[in-house]
């Protein structure tokens, strides 16, 4: 990948961090959690930051969190989120000045939508839970691990 295609989105994504921080200091987000008929997770790689993490993104106005989830998977994953089997948890993530609250779904059905991945997604990809990437985001291993049943529910994102 050329340099240009990582180095726009990293500014346009601090710059858009820096309005949020100054202009909505509270933000809502959703993430989808896609498992595949093996138990893999579905994961995707940003391109303008580090780590994997579950597809996901800011809710819009007049959008709820579960079709910001479904929303999210399709433009970020290309995957079709058929039903939504439930909600996982609600987090809370107070980090920088800012006070992010954050939903997580389970996908009960879903498919490939035959799109193209969104221009931020570098990669989309599944991993078996015993070979996760080490570059993964440590709030999408620690949910990882209370789906496993490794850890207990925290609902600190």
């Amino acid at each position: 990948m050329n340099s240009t295609r990582r180095t726009l989105p990293r500014l346009l994504h601090r710059a858009h961090n820096a309005y949020l921080r100054l202009r909505k200091p509270l933000t809502l987000g959703a993430r989808m959690v896609v498992r595949d008929g093996e138990g893999r997770f579905l994961l995707v790689h940003h391109t303008y930051r580090p780590g994997w993490f579950f597809p996901g993104g800011g809710v819009k106005k007049w959008e709820s969190f579960e079709a910001c989830a479904v929303r999210e998977a399709r433009e970020e994953a290309a995957v079709e989120v058929e039903s939504v089997d439930r909600l996982i948890g609600l987090y809370t993530h107070f980090d920088r000045l800012r006070c992010d609250h954050v939903a997580l779904f389970l996908a009960d059905r879903w498919r490939p939508s035959g799109g193209r991945l969104s221009f931020e997604i570098a990669e989309a990809r599944f991993f078996p839970p015993e070979d996760l990437p080490r570059e993964m985001h440590d709030a999408t291993k620690r949910r990882i691990d209370e789906i496993l049943g490794l850890r207990s529910i925290d609902t600190v994102w």
